[in-house]
């Protein structure tokens, strides 16, 4: 691949793994600003950005007047207080800085004061009694976008006090200290944007204004009772990087500007917790220090690494600086090394080029600039030993050949592992709860694994295969005929056209996205009234003996009994290049088909070849991602399943514009049988490295023993006995007592 020509004249001695130094960041920085101040016809002009996407994100063109209007008044602040996040340390070091011929002290100094203390300016972000007024006072208690920015608006006023802050008239501070201060008291979100609040009183007072202590305590101490132990917090239902990126990031700032002084008990906790978080964090990115694709907000991208920058504020950091900047610089190479990354100069609403699936409706063009948290390692001096210690890959330099390390973490719900053999890390998740039929939600939580080099697939759109893909059509030994059957039925090529094998739901039509698929996920058809049912919580239970149990209830909902819902207990346990999984249906009813999808494979011309051992089956592709880095993924079936198959995607992969999904499909056919399989073991491995995969990769099981004399799983454990010797006894019993969520 090519590299961007920002990271030129590379320091491969002080930074071994990725070359980049405090100057690329300074570069980076740069560059991101200029892509949006060439946009900006004068310096009279707000932060607005191109916007390529107009159906999620707001403004809402349909949306009624009052409320577009709240919205345009957030979208202009938006822009300024979010590119401020990464303009702010890049004016601390260079005050003079021009962009466009725009001195971006005094565009800064010029628009905070429209934003912020000059009510008849259009730029003006109203006062929270005057967004409820435009609102109509539809709810009292309702908090507005305005609270996330001011908090960004003053910790870029810190980074860069003498040059923007102290650069305003007493008067002019006291009337933006005025406006700060409206929010800071203000209705909020009762979980991360409570620190929003804090940081906006904690500025205040180190700036010398009053601020209401009580109202202070009451927001820190109901952030301090989300601790879930491991560093991590709860912030909602579900876990995500929001643990990292808000409380991770904002609590160290917090203590550094009011807590140590003020509230010494609340301060050393967030700092304690800090340093839990910072002992399995770093392992949560991969050889490359690349994010994983999860959660919410995923448009913030590397902003998961701010979290450790945040940590350097503390009194006595732990972590390793040479550590904590080799995966900060991996994270932005991740990035900003893609040539889909910018969209005429903007960082595009989507994981790597632009992708809707991933976005949420709160998000406007100018959100991605939130990534500028990542940007604030820049705060650091420059003899800071982030910046001057050399450059380690932590636990990936201590693996062994093969080795793969896991980290269970029982606070969150989440489980991580770092494959020496592929350089990847794979998350599994827990504590998910969705609404029944969100897909978003369950692509971005609750999909079985999380891999860093394969983000998740989106919803199934299935199409030919791609016209440019005829190597691959003759690799794989069929016509163009051949292959028009396969997509439209389903079908893998050596698939018997067989027609039960080809039902498919009315609703399967294409440009719409198949209801009976999904990536990484189980999902269930009723054979006898119809409909497809998915995964919508996942239940921790946690790690014994090397296997990880989990629950998963399909379309899981409050109004019926747990035992009136389908479900499966999840029990998987690492394997060099990928997860190996014995999972146990919960069926009750029949009869089902059942499919489990493999990773979202990224189709630019791709190899299939088709393996058996023993009555073993496995599908592997060998192609390449969009930056043309080789990616091989095999999946294989065992017990359980009847055959694997293969469909074409579009539009549904972050990375590529085409994709493959390989799955697996099997049929659960009387209503009360026994001698029906009850578990389903599969594998998927995936590596990156070009080289094939090995027969005892592909097939590791050496022999499979049930407890139940029909040999399907009923009841008791289930032995794995692998061909390099190791044994995993998988044992569903007493899940049931022990559930988390």
């Amino acid at each position: 691949m090519n590299h961007n020509p920002i990271f030129k004249n590379r320091d491969y001695t002080l930074s071994p793994y990725t070359g980049l130094t405090r100057r690329h960041w300074i570069q980076a920085g740069k560059t991101i600003l200029e892509g949006i101040f060439t946009h900006l016809p004068d310096p009279d002009a707000p932060v607005l950005v191109p916007r390529k996407e107009t159906q999620v994100t707001y403004p809402h063109p349909n949306a009624p007047e009052n409320v577009q209007a709240t919205e345009r008044k957030a979208e202009i602040f938006e822009g300024l207080t979010r590119s401020f996040l990464i303009a702010s340390v890049l004016i601390n070091l260079e005050p003079d800085l021009t962009i466009n011929g725009i001195r971006l002290a005094d565009y800064y100094r010029l628009h905070i004061l429209r934003s912020c203390a000059d009510p008849e300016h259009e730029e003006f972000a109203g006062t929270y009694a005057q967004m409820q007024e435009l609102t109509g006072h539809a709810d009292p208690f309702r908090p507005f976008q305005q609270t996330v920015e001011t908090c960004a608006l003053v910790i870029g006023l810190w980074a860069c006090r003498d040059h923007v802050w102290l650069r305003f008239s007493q008067n002019e501070r006291d009337r933006i200290a005025a406006f700060l201060s409206d929010y800071a008291v203000a209705n909020t979100v009762p979980p991360n944007w409570r620190l929003f609040n804090m940081l906006d009183m904690a500025f205040l007072k180190q700036e010398g204004y009053e601020i209401d202590r009580s109202v202070m305590r009451e927001h820190a101490q109901a952030i301090l009772a989300y601790d879930t132990g491991d560093g991590w917090y709860r912030d909602g239902h579900s876990f995500d990087y929001y643990s990292c990126w808000a409380f991770g990031f904002y609590t160290p700032l917090w203590n550094l500007w009011y807590g140590y002084e003020n509230e010494p008990y609340l301060a050393q906790r967030f700092e304690e917790n800090s340093r839990e978080l910072m002992r399995s964090y770093p392992d949560f990115f991969d050889r490359d220090g690349f994010t994983n694709m999860w959660g919410r907000s995923s448009i913030y991208r590397n902003v998961a690494t701010s979290a450790l920058d945040g940590h350097f504020m503390l009194k006595d950091p732990v972590l390793d600086p040479g550590l904590a900047r080799r995966i900060c610089s991996g994270s932005l190479l991740q990035f900003m090394d893609r040539d889909d990354f910018l969209w005429e100069g903007v960082p595009t609403l989507g994981f790597y080029g632009q992708f809707t699936p991933l976005v949420q409706p709160y998000s406007c063009a100018e959100s991605v600039y939130w990534l500028g948290k990542a940007f604030f390692c820049l705060h650091l001096p420059e003899d800071h030993p982030f910046w001057t210690s050399v450059e380690n890959g932590g636990v990936w330099d201590e693996m062994a050949p093969g080795q793969v390390h896991e980290t269970v973490l029982d606070g969150p719900g989440l489980a991580f592992t770092n494959h020496e053999a592929s350089g990847e890390t794979i998350l599994r998740t827990g504590k998910v709860l969705k609404e029944k039929g969100d897909l978003h939600g369950m692509w971005g939580y609750g999909k079985l694994c999380y891999n860093t080099k394969f983000p998740w697939e989106a919803g199934i759109v299935e199409t030919e295969m791609p016209s440019d893909a005829d190597a691959g059509r003759a690799q794989m030994g069929i016509s163009p005929n051949d292959m028009h059957s396969t997509t439209q039925t389903g079908l893998s090529p050596d698939s018997p056209p067989d027609n039960t094998q080809m039902r498919l739901s009315p609703d399967s039509v294409p440009g719409t996205p198949r209801p009976d698929l999904e990536s990484q996920q189980y999902v269930l058809e009723d054979l006898t009234q119809g409909g497809f049912q998915r995964g919508n919580a996942v239940f921790w239970h946690g790690c014994r003996n090397g296997v990880l149990y989990r629950r998963q209830f399909f379309d899981f909902t409050l109004e019926k009994e747990c035992h009136w819902l389908h479900a499966i207990n999840l029990a998987d346990f690492p394997v060099p290049l990928g997860i190996l999984r014995a999972d146990k249906l919960r069926l009750y009813k029949r009869p089902m088909r059942i499919t489990l999808g493999a990773y979202g494979f990224p189709d630019n011309g791709t190899t299939v070849e088709r393996r058996s051992c023993g009555n073993a089956q496995a599908v592997i592709l060998h192609g390449s991602d969009h930056c043309g880095r080789p990616v091989s993924l095999a999946m294989t079936i065992y017990d359980g399943w009847d055959e694997l198959k293969l469909v074409h995607s579009r539009g549904s992969n972050p990375d590529s514009a085409d994709s493959i999904l390989v799955y697996a499909v099997t049929d659960r056919l009387r209503q009360y049988d026994s001698t029906e399989p009850y578990v389903l073991i599969s594998q998927v491995l995936t590596r990156t490295d070009g080289k094939t995969f090995s027969e005892e990769e592909l097939f590791p099981l050496k022999g499979i023993e049930y407890t139940d004399d029909s040999g399907t799983g009923a009841y008791g454990p289930v032995r794995l006995s692998l061909k390099n010797g190791r044994q995993y006894v998988v044992d569903y019993d007493r899940i049931e007592g022990h559930m988390m969520l």
